[in-house]
């Protein structure tokens, strides 16, 4: 009787057939895990350099906003926001160490808010100009009306300071019709030239010369006798005193106080000096209000 051998090849098939797909399965699964590997490493790769794409982008926006700080400043612009958007950026970019992919989303989300703030700044940027222009132009224009204005007031002033001046000189007194004579004791007078034992008495009488412009009011008449070395005759017992004639202190002769009226009032000064003077030329002159009103000359042998 003859044996049948299939049964023993069929379970070597089927071994073979389950040998052959745990080999395939096996295979697949390598290369599916190597394929997730792959993956894996491509998104670390993109991650990362999504990261440092990101992070150079914060580094730009802190060199934009420390520009747009110093251009706002210099405008007289806010710079609060801009301030704390930088000092946010700083702490960003001290961060260290791997970031999550939902950090790095928020992190781009950030960049894109950092980024609409520069631009609304370059727009605050170009309205502080054209106001700063503005304001600029309408200083320029209250300058140069200041500098007129300015220029009219000093020429007001300087005129008013001529014409005070001008008053003034022309307000002057000027003494006319001087006469000088030599009075002894018996009253008598002499013309000059005098002896000196002649002139025991120094009169000298004038008058004072129209003046529409002079005011009425008190005057102190001084007279001062010169002698030929220009020294003054005075003698503080007998009336002589001090006075002020070109910022320097003077003295004079003798002296009589009067309201001037207008009216070309007649003077009579008399000095006695009570010793005699010395020969030679003399010089008489008028003063009030430390200004020269008039002069005249005499000698005496």
């Amino acid at each position: 009787m003859t044996q049948n051998p299939k049964p023993a090849g069929n379970k070597s098939n089927l071994i073979i057939a389950i040998l052959s797909l745990i080999v395939v399965a096996q295979s697949v699964k390598i290369i599916m895990d190597y394929n997730d590997k792959v993956e894996v490493r491509e998104q670390l790769t993109h991650t990362e350099d999504e990261l440092a794409s990101t992070m150079q982008r914060l580094t730009d926006i802190k060199t934009e906003l420390d520009d747009k700080i110093a251009q706002i400043q210099k405008l007289g612009g806010d710079v609060a926001e801009l301030q704390k958007a930088k000092a946010d950026v700083e702490a960003q970019l001290k961060r260290n160490g791997v970031r999550s992919a939902k950090q790095i989303k928020e992190l781009k989300d950030k960049v894109s808010g950092y980024e609409t703030l520069l631009k609304q700044k370059d727009e605050e940027i170009e309205h502080l100009e054209a106001l700063n222009k503005e304001l600029y132009s309408e200083n320029r224009q209250l300058k140069t009306q200041k500098n007129v204005l300015n220029d009219s007031i000093n020429r007001l002033a300087k005129n008013k300071s001529e014409l005070a001046s001008k008053v003034a000189i022309a307000s002057q007194l000027k003494a006319e019709n001087i006469s000088v004579k030599a009075v002894n004791g018996r009253g008598k007078e002499k013309e000059p030239p005098f002896r000196s034992k002649q002139l025991e008495k120094l009169k000298v009488d004038f008058s004072l010369a129209d003046n529409k412009v002079a005011p009425i009011e008190g005057k102190k008449i001084l007279i001062r006798v010169v002698d030929e070395n220009g020294q003054v005759i005075f003698d503080t017992t007998r009336g002589s005193g001090s006075f002020m004639l070109n910022g320097k202190e003077e003295w004079y002769t003798a002296a009589q106080e009067i309201l001037f009226d207008n009216t070309r009032q007649k003077l009579s000064i008399i000095y006695e000096k009570g010793s005699p003077y010395p020969s030679g030329g003399y010089r008489l002159e008028i003063y009030t209000d430390g200004y020269l009103m008039g002069s005249s000359t005499f000698v005496v042998k």
